[in-house]
């Protein structure tokens, strides 16, 4: 029977029961929209973000939300972090940044920061938080991570997004060399590819438009569906994917696009 309709009946099931899972980059967007839906589904949530005012936002412990201020390109703050929380169940490495241009556009600086912040912090959390996670899947069988990606990766390009969409083809190469290391021991690592979701970066780049009206109309132009995605498009695949329901899925590049890769 489907879970809405054991809701219904006032049957309390939870898909992360028990489950100890962090989000980066909760404090706006997918990933906060990620942090209430993993702690509404029983898990106990630690949201980091480096913006202690957006985290501030979140319901709190009382909702099952712990929040923690952390620079995801802070090695030694990652590493200080892992070794004071409760090994993970699953890890949702969320944070990234969108360079708008061209190849001739992206200075030195332009690259080194995308890939910082969307690849490199991903390998610095992965590695810092995996050992307690093997641990967890030697005892309950299975964990989790998922890691920010994109449809404008290896899965298609797009104008005016080459350092992006080179940062998030190497995340999926990240996911895929995680998977195939650890498969055999329980651990599953999984990448979401959204195409254009209606997130307060996604606003930010609309306003800085020259034309902020004829681009939100070509962002919404791209989705065959005719409209952009919301966070709570996104939501249902994150905690999918964090949930034991996924424990034969690993490796994957899921799309949820509203059809642009069709």
């Amino acid at each position: 029977m489907p879970l809405h309709i054991w809701r219904q009946r006032g049957v309390n099931l939870v898909r992360l029961g028990g489950k100890t899972i962090l989000v980066s980059a909760a404090g706006q967007g997918i990933g906060r929209a990620s942090a209430i839906a993993c702690a509404r589904e029983g898990a106990k949530v630690i949201a980091v973000d480096i913006n202690e005012e957006t985290l501030a936002t979140l319901p709190g412990e009382q909702a099952g939300i712990e929040v923690r201020k952390l620079d995801v390109r802070d090695r030694s703050a990652i590493d200080a972090l892992a070794s004071e929380l409760p090994d993970l169940d699953g890890l949702f490495n969320c944070a990234g940044f969108v360079h708008n241009g061209t190849v001739l556009d992206i200075s030195e600086d332009d690259w080194a920061f995308s890939m910082d912040l969307n690849v490199t912090s991903m390998f610095r959390m992965t590695q810092a938080f995996l050992p307690g996670m093997l641990r967890r899947a030697e005892a309950t069988g299975t964990c989790s991570i998922l890691n920010m990606a994109s449809m404008a990766s290896s899965l298609k390009g797009f104008p005016m997004r080459t350092a992006y969409g080179t940062s998030k083809a190497a995340v999926i190469g990240l996911t895929k060399g995680v998977a195939a290391d650890f498969v055999a021991k329980g651990l599953r690592c999984n990448s979401l590819c959204p195409g254009t979701v209606d997130t307060p970066s996604l606003r930010g780049r609309i306003a800085s438009a020259a034309d902020p009206v004829a681009a939100e109309k070509q962002f919404i132009a791209r989705q065959p569906m005719g409209r952009l995605a919301t966070v709570d498009d996104m939501t249902p695949m994150v905690v999918y994917l964090l949930s034991d329901e996924s424990r034969f899925v690993s490796g994957q590049a899921l799309l949820v696009d509203g059809g642009v890769t069709i």
